[in-house]
């Protein structure tokens, strides 16, 4: 079994690491008193799981659990590379404790044989690797691991990776495809258009679904587009707005104000990329 005291420095509350995974056979599958959070940056990688092998590809995310027996080794060839967070159980604990209404039986708590895995693509990738590519900084707090944490399972993958199970294919689709520039820039109408269906009917698939009105779920998506511009760019805010297909500057600065909880400029103060410190090893 691996320890998580193994990889923590003192005060720190999560290791993360960027990795570039070995092409030999692993040592040996184990497994931890931690959980662990790991996506596939680039390159392919096989991953051993519970007994099963499986071959991830660039933007899969997986969530380890304690109990879950895993190890990992890049494809020949591909030059396999992953992003790695693990972090204490009592900092699960206490947030499923505290938000268990949104998040109990998915993410790191799926009572099933394997772990919860997504295939994650375009600017919902993008916006998942940014959000790891913060912990690289050297100030690895309890309440920047749990931010961190919260904002993923509640924003970056948002509603449709709870619904996939349940949700009608068409409404899955037109979801995803919500995450484009070309279709969230057109605001609900653009999903809508994406659906195929009646306004009635996708307004009411949505809200069963996805728990968001259509003009909801396509706002969060442009505000989660907005925020990753203003981390990753230096473009001015009011073109960040216009880009996600905000006319009203002050609509843009109050719906992001809602999401994140400060203004947009507030934001990109917070987290600009820093330079990265962990070398790939």
């Amino acid at each position: 079994m691996f320890r998580i005291d193994t990889y923590l420095r003192a005060g720190d509350a999560y290791h993360f690491v960027r990795k570039d995974l070995p092409e030999t056979p692993p040592v040996i599958e184990h497994s931890h008193d931690y959980y662990e959070l790991f996506m596939v940056e680039q390159g392919q990688v096989h991953h051993w799981i519970n007994g099963l092998e499986e071959r991830l590809d660039p933007g899969h995310l997986t969530f380890i659990r304690p109990a879950d027996r895993h190890a990992l080794q890049a494809a020949p060839g591909t030059g396999g590379r992953i992003l790695n967070v693990m972090f204490r159980k009592a900092s699960a604990d206490h947030l499923v404790a505290r938000y268990g209404d949104e998040i109990a039986g998915n993410f790191f708590w799926a009572s099933t044989e394997f772990p919860m895995s997504l295939r994650l693509g375009g600017f919902q990738k993008e916006r998942a690797v940014n959000a790891m590519l913060t912990l690289q900084s050297s100030h690895r707090s309890l309440a920047r691991i749990e931010h961190f944490l919260l904002s993923m399972m509640t924003h970056v993958l948002d509603a449709t990776a709870r619904a996939q199970d349940r949700a009608p294919t068409w409404l899955i689709h037109a979801a995803h495809a919500a995450r484009e520039p070309r279709v969230f820039r057109q605001g609900a109408e653009g999903l809508i258009a994406a659906a195929g269906r009646s306004q009635a009917h996708v307004c009411r698939e949505a809200r069963r679904h996805l728990g968001l009105s259509p003009t909801q779920y396509v706002n969060r998506i442009r505000i989660q587009h907005a925020a990753m511009m203003l981390s990753g760019s230096a473009h001015p805010i009011a073109a960040i707005a216009e880009d996600c297909g905000f006319e009203n500057l002050s609509y843009f600065h109050k719906l992001f104000r809602e999401q994140y909880g400060t203004t947009p400029r507030g934001y990109r103060q917070r987290h600009a990329k820093p330079a990265p410190i962990d070398a790939p090893i």
